[in-house]
């Protein structure tokens, strides 16, 4: 993966001289180009450049300053490869590592548009129940694991403790609704569907309350579900804030809230008030831990970034320094 993203700004023409100057005096930065009235909407500018990711951050912090958050545009992509030197001189010279860099605006997007009502959300939630519910009744774990990865529930947990973390009370208001919805309908779906089963003979009675040597911890939550949910959470944040989607799918696999929202529908088909307080349970267990653990990790890399800006701000004032004794060298 590149250490650089590429920055395209569209700047009203009254701040294209502060939004240059902040593009060309700065060590982290490279491939400006500049195209003067190219913007229509806003009436103004076009600037594109590559930025250090480790920069990404507080040069999007300096541009919010100038206004062109407000008044412009800014748009954040990720190149593909940058095989030229310099690309490979400014990842080297920028302070800490591109991978360890937490852009917070990218990470706020991702949580607000993880808290929009979707039709997908709904369909891949009751699906991702459905199948817990299978893998209940005929007491097979690769379903189990299969349901955890069907289930989009992860983003919406993540959007509340990004939203508690960085103060956006609106973002965690329409999560927890979001995800208190959606649960709702997939557990009443699924339930009705089940009752519909049972009363049908599709399904046994004795495949939910008999023995299930190999799904029964769904409603059966212990000490371990929620240290489970502890590290899954924690992982998962970090792995959202650090752009590091290959460790997500770890934790798609790593919790039980969809399996025992399963539980929670199939006793609430059968009356069954133990599967259902005990699917119950698990699911708050999980909840609980998930949201703990996600918001303590939001805070400490919140913590971490307080001092990753005041690092940049040397930085990029030492870079402007060389850049102001190149030029009057290259003058004189």
């Amino acid at each position: 993966m590149s250490g650089l993203l590429h920055l395209r700004l569209t700047v009203p023409t009254e701040l294209g001289d502060d939004v240059r100057d902040l593009l060309t005096d700065n060590g982290g930065i490279c491939n400006v180009t500049y195209v003067r009235g190219a913007s229509l909407e806003p009436v103004g500018d076009v600037f594109e450049a590559d930025v250090a990711r480790e920069l990404v951050g507080s040069v999007v912090g300096q541009l919010r300053q100038i206004g062109v958050a407000t008044r412009g545009g800014i748009v954040l992509t990720r190149p593909a490869a940058t095989p030229f030197d310099q690309a490979a001189r400014i990842e080297h010279d920028a302070p800490g590592e591109a991978d360890d860099a937490v852009i917070w605006d990218v990470v706020l997007d991702q949580a607000e548009s993880a808290a929009t009502p979707t039709v997908s959300y709904y369909l891949f939630l009751l699906l991702a129940t459905l199948l817990a519910g299978v893998a209940i009744i005929t007491d097979s774990p690769v379903l189990v694991v299969g349901a955890m990865v069907v289930g989009p529930e992860f983003m919406l947990i993540a959007a509340i403790c990004t939203g508690l973390g960085l103060g956006h009370l609106q973002l965690v208001r329409r999560s927890l609704v979001l995800l208190v919805s959606g649960f709702v309908f997939a557990i009443l779906t699924t339930a009705a569907l089940a009752w519909i089963g049972l009363r049908t003979g599709f399904i046994d009675t004795l495949s939910i309350t008999g023995p299930r040597p190999l799904t029964g911890f769904i409603w059966k939550p212990d000490q371990w579900s929620f240290v489970v949910a502890l590290l899954a959470g924690a992982a998962g944040v970090l792995a959202m804030a650090t752009d590091k989607s290959n460790a997500m799918v770890g934790v798609f696999i790593s919790v039980t809230t969809v399996p025992a929202a399963g539980g929670m529908a199939l006793g609430l088909a059968l009356w069954d008030v133990d599967e259902f307080v005990g699917s119950a349970a698990q699911l708050g267990l999980n909840f609980g831990g998930l949201i703990a653990s996600g918001l303590l990790t939001v805070l400490s890399l919140r913590a971490g970034w307080a001092y990753a800006e005041s690092r940049d701000a040397a930085f990029f004032h030492r870079a402007r320094s060389r850049m102001v004794e190149r030029r009057a060298h290259v003058h004189d």
